[in-house]
């Protein structure tokens, strides 16, 4: 997935696309939620969409393929509240079709990038582990 090797988590592109969905939802979807008064919902979205980059980045610090994998994990656990939180809002009638679907774009985008980086760490670890004689 990322065949130069990255010097920061700014780097990697499942972080990117973390960032560019974070960014979304604070520009189009928590406006709305706080002219609504959704303060808890608005919330836990914050967090949330915040916890999948700070995961991201916390894994990327480990330097170790299966430290950053259990972290890539949790960003994937996080982002997938994201996405319920936004079909919250749409079921809700808080947010419109469209901003829901554009929404549903971002999630597939990262998911599709964060699955791609836990299989190449996944592999990574497996090439890095001593392998047993046979006997």
């Amino acid at each position: 997935m990322d065949p130069e090797p990255t010097k920061t988590f700014e780097d990697l592109e499942a972080w990117k696309s973390g960032r560019e969905f974070r960014i979304f939802v604070f520009r189009n979807i928590l406006p709305i939620l706080t002219k609504a008064r959704e303060y808890d919902l608005g919330d836990q979205l914050k967090r949330s969409s915040r916890s999948v980059t700070h995961n991201i980045a916390e894994g990327h610090g480990r330097f170790h393929f299966l430290d950053n994998y259990r972290f890539c994990s949790q960003a994937r656990g996080s982002l997938n509240e994201v996405l319920d939180q936004i079909i919250t809002c749409h079921d809700d009638s808080l947010i419109s079709n469209d901003l829901y679907e554009s929404g549903r774009d971002h999630f597939n985008k990262t998911l599709r990038i964060l699955n791609g980086y836990m299989s190449w760490l996944k592999r990574s670890a497996q090439q890095q582990a001593p392998k047993k004689p046979l006997n």
